[in-house]
């Protein structure tokens, strides 16, 4: 099969730091690659990856120096690129949210859109409704919630690459927070729960423009207890050392999570998970075997002491089972397959293509 990966631009495929979608972008690529398909993956110059590679921009965006620069214009000129060889592909596979429907509404069946963030926002719903015709993948059932009457063609969990993150028969005797320091993520809630416990909390977390007040004024203040200390952002290099080294995993978010890498990225070094029961938690956590679901802070601190008996490398197979890229490649292949049985062969000519694809210039960029 020839299918086209289109990723967000915002991350290097894969983030070398902090980074979801392009982290699960980066995995189905290669592994859609090893499984004997032809993939080409449209992103950021700087991708690390199996597959053919059309790069349409020097470097991603969040980690680029240049003071000005225009995520929309990028992203323009890449589904500008998609346009013109799209002719080449069986599947199209957008990352990019909504960006690309008044672009490929003339192919819309020939692509899989799968939506990575949360759904509860005010406009979404009439977009969806205006491109009705744009099959969906959800990344859990609870991410469904809010537009249960979409065009869903099924829900693929995120899996991750089982090479990349090493097991860890014993743990160090510390509980982790990893991921984005965030009033949804609560790492505040993480900390109480270490100092209830009187355990060691290791935070690795970025820091957004638009959490540094959070940062400062909430948590900030947290940090001087001994028993907390603050790691910063990681990449995948560190993450098999700073996980598999944790007792448990903390994941006390406040919000519908649509997913939540980092639980999966835990099991993956045997390392149970403590999460709060929101969004895709208890679809993805097994209560009593890779973690444990909680409401309450109390709750918690009692999970924690039952997770530190839980069998490591029973949570390391659940994952290999569950969650490696091969077990998600698979998934969205039988939606690709059933897709193509339903949509007659044979894309439309460039006369059928929407006017702005044609007259759009080939993005010139250059390559670091």
């Amino acid at each position: 099969m020839k299918i086209a990966q289109i990723s967000p631009l915002y991350e290097a495929v894969p983030p070398s730091l902090y980074g979801g979608t392009e982290r699960v972008v980066a995995h189905l690529t290669d592994a859609l690659v090893d499984l004997g398909h032809e993939v080409t993956l449209f992103s950021s110059a700087e991708a690390r990856t199996r597959a053919r590679l059309v790069p349409v921009r020097d470097q991603a965006i969040r980690l680029d120096p240049a003071l000005l620069k225009s995520d929309l214009a990028a992203h323009m000129s890449m589904l500008a690129e998609v346009g013109r060889r799209a002719d080449q592909f069986d599947i199209l596979h957008f990352h990019t949210d909504m960006l690309h429907f008044p672009f490929f509404a003339e192919r819309a069946g020939r692509t899989v859109t799968t939506l990575h963030g949360r759904l509860d926002l005010k406009d979404l719903p009439g977009v969806y409704e205006g491109w009705s015709q744009f099959p969906l993948v959800s990344i859990s059932d609870d991410q469904r919630r809010p537009l249960p009457w979409a065009n869903w063609a099924g829900t693929v969990q995120h899996g991750m690459d089982a090479d990349l993150y090493r097991f860890s028969e014993r743990s160090s005797g510390y509980l982790a927070f990893l991921g984005r320091i965030s009033p949804e993520k609560r790492p505040d809630r993480a900390i109480r729960i270490a100092t209830r416990l009187g355990m060691k909390l290791k935070i690795a977390a970025k820091i957004d423009a638009a959490d540094k007040v959070y940062f400062e004024t909430t948590i900030r203040p947290l940090l001087d207890n001994p028993l907390i200390e603050f790691v910063g952002e990681i990449g995948d290099t560190e993450k098999s050392a700073f996980l598999g080294g944790a007792d448990a995993l903390l994941f006390p978010i406040d919000w519908p999570e649509p997913f939540g890498l980092v639980m999966i990225e835990a099991m993956a070094c045997g390392t149970p998970v403590v999460a709060y029961r929101n969004g895709a938690a208890p679809e993805v956590i097994e209560d009593g075997a890779t973690g444990y679901l909680v409401d309450t802070i109390d709750q918690a601190v009692e999970a924690v002491t039952k997770a530190v008996r839980l069998d490591r490398a029973a949570i390391r197979a659940r994952f290999e089972l569950r969650y490696s890229a091969t077990a998600m490649a698979h998934r969205y292949l039988d939606i690709y397959r059933e897709l193509l049985a339903r949509t007659p062969y044979g894309a439309p000519d460039a006369s059928a293509l929407p006017q702005a694809l044609k007259i759009m210039p080939t993005p010139a960029i250059a390559l670091a």
